[in-house]
């Protein structure tokens, strides 16, 4: 039996973003307006200054402007949620994500709250996950955006499938059950006290598996011919001294099984950012839409 597709996730990006920039080109032709995409980075955690160098670079790329708040860890919450409102207030400014996560003096609940919804393109504003949940538009969070477009560059109908997310997060697990849901899948979500989780994941036509332990899902938890979607990345120390990245799926086992696969890293992971300049035209189109 051959093994899995591999499902490219930097080459999915890249369409991603090439849609994007066209968008964003009519909206400059059309509406006169450029999209605006704030980052606010508190603190030097160094991987979120990667991710926020990489964000920056990408909103450029695709004809946005990019406006980065780089504050010190040091930084009071209110002085954060006065940025915050300055951001909202800002006709400029279409996007706002503040990178997480925050120094320990600061709520992070209270500052996703306070961001206006219709500029949240993270998705996490309660008011989004609520729209979310009804089935109402909404801006949602970045990662199960892309898990979804991932699943569906290799099966565009994903009515009926019975689809596993190994996962229950605020972040990845319960939103992508919601889109799931949304695309008439038959969804459970599992986790690490699931009885019998493998027998759970084996049912599924559709695995998602976000629950943040290196190689958990197994190749043998995996039904035959199945789509896996990974989540995870996680670092490990391997026997030479360099650490390696690797996802929340045995992927050399799972290759073997199913019939498609993202790998880690080169499969979800670009497409966060991808789902994040797409959120940002889309909250720019709709507030062009409201005040006209």
């Amino acid at each position: 039996m051959a093994g899995a597709k591999i499902i490219d996730g930097k080459a999915i990006a890249a369409q991603v973003r090439a849609t994007v920039a066209g968008e964003v080109d009519r909206l400059k032709r059309e509406a006169g307006i450029t999209p605006g995409l704030a980052v606010v980075l508190v603190g030097e955690d160094p991987a979120s200054q990667v991710y926020v160098r990489n964000k920056a670079r990408q909103t450029v790329e695709a004809g946005m402007e990019s406006f980065e708040h780089k504050l010190p860890a040091s930084t009071s919450e209110p002085d954060l949620l006065k940025l915050i409102d300055e951001l909202n207030r800002s006709s400029r400014v279409h996007g706002i994500l503040v990178q997480l996560p925050l120094p320990p003096q600061i709520d992070p609940r209270k500052v996703i709250e306070a961001i206006d919804p219709a500029k949240d393109v993270d998705g996490f504003h309660p008011i989004n996950v609520g729209r979310l949940s009804s089935g109402e538009h909404s801006l949602v969070p970045c990662t199960p955006a892309g898990c979804i477009i991932l699943a569906k560059s290799v099966q565009p109908e994903l009515r009926g499938l019975e689809a596993v997310v190994v996962g229950r997060s605020n972040i990845v697990g319960k939103p992508v059950a919601q889109l799931l849901l949304s695309e008439d899948c038959t969804v459970t979500i599992a986790h690490s006290r699931t009885r019998d989780l493998p027998g759970v994941v084996r049912r599924a036509d559709l695995v998602v598996a976000a629950v943040g332990r290196p190689e958990m899902v197994r190749g043998d938890w995996i039904k035959p011919g199945a789509i896996v979607i990974d989540v995870g990345i996680n670092r490990v120390e391997g026997p030479e001294v360099k650490a390696r990245l690797v996802g929340d799926v045995a992927y050399d086992e799972a290759a073997k099984v199913a019939g498609a696969i993202t790998p880690v890293p080169g499969g979800v992971g670009p497409m966060t950012i991808a789902c994040l300049l797409k959120n940002t035209v889309s909250a720019a189109r709709d507030q062009i839409s409201c005040s006209g």
